[in-house]
């Protein structure tokens, strides 16, 4: 049985505009009408006449809420919407349901409008109500005016091509084996249960935009939420990896493109260290292969076809493994279509356009500019820029081109006009405001203040438009780290890169634009940063993040050791960021001599940070083909199968072997719930590595 969403939309004149608002509401199961009932009622007149458009009709009370948009969103909260009505200033204070809003998470635009952060709530409608402070005579509310859905997905958008691993969370709900997901009518594969509240599936392909999110119960009851997850052509999500149950007699393999995300046929997956002793099969049409027998409670799995590249995981304790293989951009894989001109994805082009505003002062008037200083030479301007968070939080803040600053002179409405090109997604932006001064090479930005803001979503080939960001919190803080300088070698490294950053959540981080600090070894353990903000107003609920990098030579190069994703929330002493995850060292094959590819030996160079993953990658063909070996913790010896035996071997002349060796803080962590994105950088929170060169 199907529930349905009833669109409740009323339209209105307000301010000389027209405008339009819809209520998204849960109606009752639909019932057929049968003899016994009464009798249709009798049809609404929707052509009874001239509107009414006198003055008396057109008047609009001087404290009211009108609507809300978008009406609905996640029951975790975290939707950014914009509140009509009238009557609003600075002072006013949002509900909805009984759920206050946080004052940093309402920016009151002007008498009309309100951007607000919206709260976790109880799924269902909820009244949204405005007060002026205590006044309770300007109190006005909208019945229902938004609904909190029961369920919703993270990450909520993901790639067109499909396979982004998604976590759906419930309230209220009963999942259970027999619970279906679609989206867009489509099937999300691979359903996992992990509770009544909470599952995982792989996504479907689909074309760019918005899609209905469905979960089907094993009764066949429907349940819809509209617009649940949004496909780009920029987010990768968390795509792939290992799951499931504890590995017994049962084992299940997916293959999918990593290019196009359709499954893979043909693909040799070998069960074991070598073809003699362990299973071997072919992917079917769906890119699935079965394996059963005695395989727990560990087993190696190796992927492999021509023209994609291979991927071994050594010891996997589940009866999961879904693989997103690399094409291999060679002429003679022809096969594999055109490459997109230029290389990347194409896709619809989308932007925001909005406001960067300063918190008013009395009623609605705006300080502009108040929290950065005066120009002292005609060199220096007031300029402000407008940033996405990052995937990582140690990578040197790029100052974007003068075309793109925001200046006094942008005046918008009530605050400065920005523009921005951007891939469609759900993501987060901040604004740094300061002092530029381009007459120096390279240009320096000197950053007094920003302001960030979460829960901005943009579709494909649209534009999110009034987007309000407050520029409310001053970069006036000091923080100083200390940490224990990494063993050397006699490659390297040779200096250590320290890095602080703003966390959003789970979200990204914000770079600063003083936010590295260099120094050589030996040496360098005491780091200070001047100018980081304060985690107040719209940085409440954010952290410190920080890190280290010994790098060789001034391009960062290898032999490296990297820590990273210390979080702190304390500015007030210093902290001790500890030592280095140490060097991998190559054992066999021995650096210049001829390798058959079937076992690699590494030691560590000296005791350091935990280990939990080894990553290798063998570069063969100046890099056109890359296998990469996954493996548990750190390891001294991995036996890999003969790749020619399943039908992709490698190219005869120079390898390369890239070895990473990387700890992952999360106490939760489980080889057995690796993700793809733990395999690259971005996963880890502190990680080492060395190349090393052989023959084949």
């Amino acid at each position: 049985m199907h529930r349905r969403l009833r669109a409740l939309c009323w339209v209105g004149l307000f301010s000389g505009v027209f405008f339009a608002s819809c209520v998204a509401r849960r109606d009752k199961p639909f019932v057929r009408q049968t003899d016994d009932d009464a009798g249709p009622q009798a049809p609404i007149d929707l052509d009874s006449g001239a509107p009414d458009v006198s003055p008396d009709a057109l008047e609009i009370a001087p404290h009211t809420v009108l609507g809300v948009d978008p009406p609905h969103g996640p029951h975790a909260g975290g939707t950014l919407v914009m509140i009509r009505g009238n009557g609003f200033d600075s002072s006013a204070r949002v509900w909805l349901g009984d759920v206050e809003v946080d004052s940093a998470r309402v920016t009151p635009v002007d008498p009309q409008r309100l951007q607000v952060l919206t709260p976790a709530g109880e799924a269902g409608a909820v009244d949204v109500r405005v007060q002026l402070g205590d006044d309770e005579s300007t109190s006005s509310a909208l019945t229902g005016g938004y609904t909190y859905d029961r369920f919703y997905a993270t990450p909520a958008s993901g790639p067109t091509s499909g396979g982004t691993v998604i976590t759906v969370k419930g309230e209220s709900t009963d999942w259970d084996e027999d619970t279906q997901v679609e989206i867009d009518r489509k099937p999300c594969v691979g359903v996992d249960v992990l509770s009544p509240n909470e599952l995982t599936c792989t996504t479907p392909p689909a074309e760019a935009g918005a899609k209905v999110l469905s979960l089907i119960t094993g009764d066949g009851e429907r349940e819809d939420v509209l617009d649940g997850f949004l496909y780009g052509n920029s987010d990768n999500g968390f795509r792939g990896g290992l799951s499931g149950q504890p590995l017994a007699q049962q084992l299940t393999v997916l293959a999918f493109d990593n290019l196009e995300g359709a499954a893979i046929p043909g693909v040799s997956v070998l069960v074991g260290d070598d073809v003699a002793s362990g299973q071997l099969a072919k992917t079917d049409q769906n890119g699935v292969a079965n394996f059963s027998g005695e395989l727990g409670p560990m087993r190696s799995v190796t992927l492999a076809i021509e023209c994609f590249q291979p991927v071994t995981f050594i010891d996997v304790d589940v009866d999961h493994v879904t693989a997103f293989l690399d094409p291999v951009l060679s002429p003679d894989c022809g096969s594999l279509g055109e490459l997109p001109p230029g290389g990347g994805t194409p896709g619809l082009g989308s932007s925001v356009t909005g406001e960067v505003l300063w918190p008013p002062d009395g009623e609605l008037r705006r300080r502009g500019w108040s929290n950065v200083p005066e120009p002292i030479s005609d060199d220096e301007k007031r300029v402000a820029y407008v940033f996405r968070l990052n995937d990582r939080a140690d990578e040197e803040l790029s100052i974007p081109s003068a075309g793109n600053a925001i200046t006094p002179e942008a005046m918008g409405s009530v605050g400065y006009k920005f523009y921005q090109s951007t891939n469609p997604g759900n993501f987060t932006l901040y604004a740094l405001a300061g002092l530029e001064d381009r007459s120096r090479s390279p240009a320096k930005f000197t950053a007094y203040a920003m302001g960030i803001l979460r829960g901005v979503a943009v579709k494909p080939g649209r534009t999110s438009e009034e987007v309000f960001i407050q520029v409310d919190v001053p970069l006036d803080h000091a923080l100083t780290l200390s940490l224990d300088p990494p063993a050397r070698s006699a490659r390297g490294p040779d200096r250590v890169r320290a890095s602080v950053a703003i966390q959003v959540e789970d979200q990204g981080f914000a770079l600063l634009p003083n936010g590295i600090s260099e120094k050589t070894l030996p040496g360098g353990n005491a780091f200070s940063f001047v100018g980081v903000p304060p985690l107040v107003g719209s940085l409440a609920g954010t952290s410190y993040v920080l890190g280290a990098r010994a790098v060789t030579g001034p391009g960062g190069g290898l032999p490296l050791s990297v820590i990273g994703s210390y979080r702190t929330t304390n500015t007030s002493s210093t902290l001790d960021l500890g030592g280095f995850v140490p060097l991998p060292l190559l054992v066999t094959p021995a650096e210049g001599t001829r390798w058959d590819m079937r076992v690699l030996e590494l030691e560590q160079s000296a005791a350091g940070q935990r280990v939990d993953l080894t990553i290798v990658h063998v570069l063969g063909g100046a890099g056109l083909y890359d296998w990469t070996i996954v493996a548990p913790g750190p390891r001294d010896r991995l036996a890999l199968p003969d790749l020619a035996q399943l039908g992709a071997g490698f190219p005869v002349g120079s390898l390369a072997i890239q070895a990473t060796l990387a700890h992952i803080e999360d106490e939760t962590f489980h080889y057995g719930s690796l993700r793809y994105r733990q395999l690259e950088s971005r996963g880890w929170n502190a990680y080492a590595s060395d190349v090393f060169f052989t023959q084949h």
